[in-house]
């Protein structure tokens, strides 16, 4: 909600708004500067909706029982999901570039936005995470761009269903996965995704994802292993933090040295994809490859929060579904050194539904040396029903072989953390829905 926020305030209109994080005391300093950008911002009791010339909008996760809905309803005033809101700005900017795949959209989102901005093209930017290339001590919270220009790239959700409301000009399709809807569903709702673009930029090493490339109007295409990949990487050496290759452009035989500042293959493929993402908007492959040479990354995606002076490095990242986790694990165990992995679930029902495919991933990826500690999911009130929690994912990690210990408060489980931690341990702190485990993980590495 918060890019959407600020990227219509950039275009001159006048939004309040409340949030139950902002009611519990959660993040105080995101909310302070929101309003001292001009927001008005309210407690989430209703008191913020005064009259039927308030548009509400409202993300998927808030329930029609919060005060502010059941308000908006007495009144008439118009409502629209956040997906709505945001299909029709993307909609009505003259040059949409679109973010779809079950992982690495914002990622992928931020780097094309960079590229595009280092093109000199001005974008505007919506993405779901902050981009550490637009923060700054005026915007400590950049997950959103207002640009001039006529370019718009934006992440694209399909686990609401809400990708179909998108007309891009690029639609970029990374990977088809399990997530939030069956794979017949995933399928049609990306076919039609690229069907609708002028240009789909389209991941050949993924299965899925090629297979639906007869749905696209015109292809450029993008891949390690696939030897038909339009642009293709040679040569990659990955460092703890970082990864080199050489990108390949098999249309006119160039080749261009990628020099990225975040570590993991799975991120190659993040660079591929927003290069081919600039390149079927007009940006020359060389020009792409140069732009991410200055990417730093996105904040809590395999964030370095840093190193205590006893050598533990703690790292901050959304790791949250089997895939995300697998490519965090992955990164880490291509170097040495033990993992300690700390998971906090995003929800109660999200457990419910990938907790075994969840629990094998933190089992297989991760050595006998290594452990995953985890806490209760975060609750932020409401419905849900609460009988399977993390306890379960503990047990069912230990059955597949792995090591887990699940502690339910998450102050004790980072003085459980503290005191087996030793030299050369990297912690990584993952989890979603919730920006207190950034502060958790700093303070973590406070501690250490």
């Amino acid at each position: 909600m918060l890019p959407l926020a600020l990227i219509l305030k950039g275009h001159g209109a006048q939004v309040a708004g409340s949030d139950r994080s902002r009611d519990q005391g959660r993040t105080p300093e995101k909310f302070a500067w929101l309003e001292s950008l001009g927001f008005d911002l309210h407690p989430q009791d209703g008191s913020g909706i005064t009259g039927a010339e308030q548009t509400l909008v409202a993300s998927a996760a808030v329930e029609d029982t919060v005060p502010e809905v059941v308000r908006a309803k007495e009144f008439g005033c118009p409502r629209m999901s956040r997906a709505e809101l945001l299909a029709t700005l993307f909609n009505a900017a003259p040059f949409g570039v679109a973010i779809g795949g079950t992982s690495g959209k914002s990622t992928v989102t931020g780097m094309t936005g960079w590229i595009m901005t280092h093109a000199g093209r001005d974008p505007t930017i919506m993405n779901g995470a902050v981009m550490k290339n637009f923060a700054s001590p005026d915007a400590p919270f950049a997950s959103a761009r207002v640009g001039q220009g006529e370019v718009f790239v934006s992440e694209v959700d399909e686990s609401d269903g809400s990708i179909a409301l998108y007309r891009p000009k690029v639609a970029v399709l990374g990977n088809v996965s399990l997530d939030h809807k069956s794979l017949e569903e995933l399928r049609q709702l990306f076919g039609d995704f690229l069907a609708r673009a002028d240009v789909s930029a389209i991941n050949l090493d993924d299965a899925e994802t090629a297979a639906l490339a007869p749905h696209a109007r015109a292809l450029v295409t993008f891949g390690i292993t696939s030897p038909d990949a339009q642009i293709g990487a040679t040569a990659v050496v990955e460092g703890p933090t970082s990864l080199t290759a050489t990108v390949l452009d098999r249309r006119d035989g160039s080749s261009h040295a990628l020099v990225l500042k975040v570590p993991g293959r799975h991120n190659l493929y993040n660079a591929l994809a927003a290069i081919a993402a600039a390149n079927a908007a007009g940006v020359s492959v060389a020009d792409a490859v140069a732009g991410l040479g200055s990417f730093v990354g996105l904040a809590r995606r395999f964030d370095i929060v840093g190193t205590s002076p006893s050598g533990v490095t703690v790292i901050d990242d959304f790791g949250h579904n089997p895939d995300k986790v697998s490519a965090t694990l992955a990164t880490l165990k291509a170097h040495p050194g033990r993992v300690i992995a700390f998971f906090q679930p995003h929800g109660y029902g999200p457990l419910k539904q990938m907790g075994r495919e969840l629990a094998q991933v933190l089992a297989t990826r991760l050595g006998p040396d290594d452990m995953t500690i985890l806490c209760d999911p975060v609750y932020f009130g409401g419905t849900v029903d609460r009988s399977e929690g993390s306890e379960r994912i503990a047990r069912l990690i230990e059955a597949d072989g792995g090591k887990a210990e699940y502690v339910p408060s998450r102050e004790d489980c980072a003085a459980r953390i503290a005191e087996i931690a030793k030299p050369g341990d990297r912690v990584v702190v993952m989890g979603a829905r919730d920006d207190t485990l950034t502060v958790f993980a700093k303070d973590l590495l406070a501690s250490l």
